[in-house]
């Protein structure tokens, strides 16, 4: 299968190459020229002229990119004239979005897409740079059926689980609250163990106790040894990429009139985290920066 392919990041190259792995025909874009001469030299893939050739030489087409606004700009181009994946694309082409975009953004491309004839599902991934290199991301899938069928052998090349969430944008709300929930647990431990540690506890022994008891989760399992308490902070994952997730999943709860006060909670604390070490540091320095402000080294 012909896979055109726009993203080659630290999630987007992993999954990239297990699709090479697999034999499928790449046809790759980054902004970073670097990444595309890596990539094409490693898996003897062929580099992208521009969107549209890319559109035009695919069957099935996947970005996965820092945010939805990025891949509205991919798909439909700013102004008349710009290259885009629209002037490529026919009724005979999938398109995909991996990205973690805003829900919203991405039922309102779909509505333009379906008035050329064009399939579209969202599937974004959740695991990691390292479950994405080993072939075992989860998948949230938003689309119609025979769109998600279509696109299922790729999927099963990439990851271990695929879960069809609903309809177009389904994928994508689904990833945002997921996000949340792993910031928020990144949040509370860090207080739970500062409250212990201040009472006399132990935190390497607090997490080892946690991880074997109701209290654990993906972030006391897999972060807080592995990147806090050894003051690493180098999971792979940014704080800028969890602040736009949990705004998304903020302005998610406020389009249902729901009120959400522990997303408004976390999302305060990883914007601020963003203002002390900038959108490109890690999103598990939010630890660290709790542990400065309140005084309570771990």
């Amino acid at each position: 299968m012909k896979i055109g392919y726009i993203g080659l990041g630290n999630m987007g190259r992993p999954i990239a190459a297990n699709l090479a792995r697999a034999g499928h025909e790449m046809i790759v874009f980054d902004l970073s020229r670097e990444a595309v001469d890596c990539f094409v030299e490693e898996f003897d893939a062929r580099p992208a002229n521009g969107l549209e050739s890319l559109a035009q030489a695919a069957d099935i087409i996947i970005t996965i990119v820092p945010s939805g606004q990025d891949v509205r700009k991919i798909v439909l181009g700013e102004k008349n004239g710009d290259d885009c994946l629209l002037a490529g694309l026919d009724d005979s082409k999938l398109f995909i979005d991996m990205s973690s975009s805003e829900p919203t953004g991405t039922v309102n491309l779909g509505e333009t897409l379906k008035e050329h004839g064009i399939s579209f599902i969202d599937a974004p991934v959740s695991g990691g740079v390292k479950r994405a290199a080993a072939g075992t991301i989860s998948i949230m899938v938003g689309g119609e059926k025979a769109s998600i069928e279509r696109a299922q052998p790729l999927f099963q090349d990439i990851g271990d689980d695929v879960f069809e969430c609903g309809e177009l944008g389904a994928g994508h709300a689904l990833k945002a609250l997921n996000n949340m929930l792993s910031a928020l647990s990144v949040f509370a431990t860090t207080e739970a163990l500062m409250i212990g540690k201040r009472f006399g506890l132990d935190p390497a022994v607090m997490i080892d106790t946690i991880n074997k008891s109701s209290g654990r989760s993906n972030a006391t399992e897999l972060k807080f040894h592995q990147f806090i308490l050894n003051k690493d902070y180098g999971s792979g994952f940014s704080n800028g990429l969890m602040l736009k997730d949990l705004t998304i999943a903020q302005d998610l709860a406020r389009s249902t009139g729901l009120s959400a006060p522990c997303t408004a909670l976390v999302r305060d604390a990883f914007a601020e985290a963003v203002n002390h070490y900038g959108p490109t540091s890690d999103h598990t320095e939010v630890a660290r920066m709790l542990q400065e402000i309140r005084k309570t080294a771990l």
